[in-house]
């Protein structure tokens, strides 16, 4: 049975990996898998001989002497816990996108556009870098990447000369996201987790991540397609400009950077502060758009008239369910791996056969030089395949302590990995939809400038790591 559940996930993943080629979205295969794994584990309960009790992150002991009702509600015990941890990053991630959704109802990424005031090529370049890599730590990867590509479409009129710009901008966005725990869904897993703090993520990641946008930016600086002036384009408002849009901006993009401070007062999980920081920025948001409505009567007439006025309800309605869902299924799908101990038993037989996995710091050159390779070759991988799911693995392979350096190192190059494929991450995804890159295109053309990005980066990392 445990080779059934085995063949169901490496089938679903490769359905998701090849999402682009079978036309069908990432979603649909995370969901079918997530629930015929969890449903051969319920068919198969008595056959399987061993248990991982995630609690303890160890074995359960005697597992196969338990009785079939004890079984069943070990069982039912482990999945819930489980849809609670995924239901923490859910709620988390629903909180930040509506955040993000009402400063674009006020049209507050409109402020930024302000900010680009030269006609020089290359500076518009650091200053779009720049830009991506500090947008992103706040309001993740994803989203900084819409927004900056957004603006870039309404500035620069040469699509030739647009395309080379989106690719430092995933570069830098990515990079902006590893080092923040709100930065990317893969570093707030491993926030959320108890893996990493703020505090040290920040410590050991900031510079590594820095380097990783600005020495590609630094590089491409010297590119022809760089070199000279741009003609501005003048856009013509559609729409008059609210005046609360610079207001809503930093409030919100205040509210969010607020979440990791309420964590370390209160010690309360992340999703509760931000949940306090939605429910601020959506009183202002009600206030400034004079709306009366009561989010609790939908049943009414007057509420469905109210949510078309209404910034809260048109912000929910705008959530990128999908995102949402998927998460749900691999990461519920990645649980089941883990409850069956099949995972342990992976991160066991890895460390078994390279001793030097995991060890202590005693000698950082050359004890690191094995779980160095594994977690850079994990940083490639989350170019071809998704990185949520390969940080999803880790977390059920590794039992190192919270703010150990190997889960600081899977954050940076889960992270920063994915920019070496237009596929490779959300943020290059959403690009190549929004401006139609091409894959080959950017294999040749930006690739290369991601990979010197990441080895850097990772060198300073190692350099870093030292210093705590």
């Amino acid at each position: 049975m445990e080779a059934a559940i085995i063949l169901v996930f490496v089938l679903g993943y490769l359905a998701i990996t090849l999402e682009h080629s079978i036309k069908i979205d990432k979603l649909i295969p995370a969901l079918v898998m997530m629930a015929i794994c969890w449903a051969l584990i319920a068919l198969g309960l008595e056959s399987f001989p061993q248990w991982f009790d995630s609690a303890k992150h160890s074995l359960l002991e005697g597992f196969g002497a338990f009785s079939s009702e004890e079984k069943t509600h070990l069982m039912e015990e482990t999945l819930l816990h489980h849809l609670g941890k995924t239901a923490e990053i859910l709620v988390f991630l629903l909180g930040a996108m509506t955040i993000v959704e009402i400063i674009d109802y006020f049209d507050g990424f409109s402020t930024i556009k302000d900010f680009v005031k030269t006609k020089k090529k290359v500076k518009i370049l650091w200053i779009f870098s720049i830009l991506a890599f500090t947008l992103s730590a706040i309001i993740d990867n994803l989203t900084a990447t819409i927004v900056l590509i957004s603006i870039l479409q309404k500035i620069v009129k040469d699509r030739d000369v647009r395309l080379y710009y989106a690719g430092l901008i995933i570069i830098a966005a990515n990079a902006g996201g590893a080092w923040s725990p709100i930065g990317d869904v893969t570093t707030t897993m491993l926030w959320i987790g108890k893996k990493v703090s703020t505090g040290h993520l920040i410590g050991y990641l900031f510079v590594p991540s820095f380097l990783c946008m600005a020495v590609p930016s630094f590089i491409a600086s010297f590119l022809p397609i760089f070199k000279g002036d741009l003609e501005i384009e003048e856009v013509v408002e559609e729409k008059k400009k609210s005046r609360f849009s610079a207001t809503m901006l930093y409030l919100g993009l205040g509210a969010i950077v607020f979440v990791p401070i309420f964590k370390m007062i209160t010690h309360l999980p992340p999703y509760v502060g931000m949940m306090l920081s939605l429910g601020i920025v959506a009183i202002f948001a009600e206030v400034y758009s004079s709306s009366k409505f009561s989010m609790t009567e939908f049943d009414s007439e007057e509420s469905e008239a109210h949510a078309l006025h209404s910034p809260v309800h048109h912000s929910l309605s705008k959530i990128e369910l999908p995102s949402i869902l998927f998460f749900l299924g691999i990461l519920m799908a990645v649980a089941a791996l883990e409850s069956l101990g099949i995972l342990f038993e992976f991160a066991t037989s890895l460390k078994e056969t390279m001793p030097m996995l995991g060890t202590e710091m005693s000698y950082p050159y050359e004890a690191h030089t094995v779980s160095d390779l594994v977690i850079l070759l994990l940083g490639v991988g989350s170019a071809v395949i998704d990185n949520v799911p390969l940080v999803a693995a880790s977390l059920g392979m590794f039992s190192e302590p919270i703010d150990n350096e190997l889960w600081h190192f899977v954050a940076y190059s889960a992270g920063t990995g994915g920019s070496m494929l237009i596929i490779g991450s959300a943020a290059g995804v959403v690009a190549m939809g929004m401006e139609k890159i091409d894959f080959f295109w950017y294999l040749r053309k930006i690739s290369w400038l991601a990979l010197i990005g990441f080895l850097v980066g990772a060198a300073a990392f190692m350099f870093t790591r030292t210093l705590f």
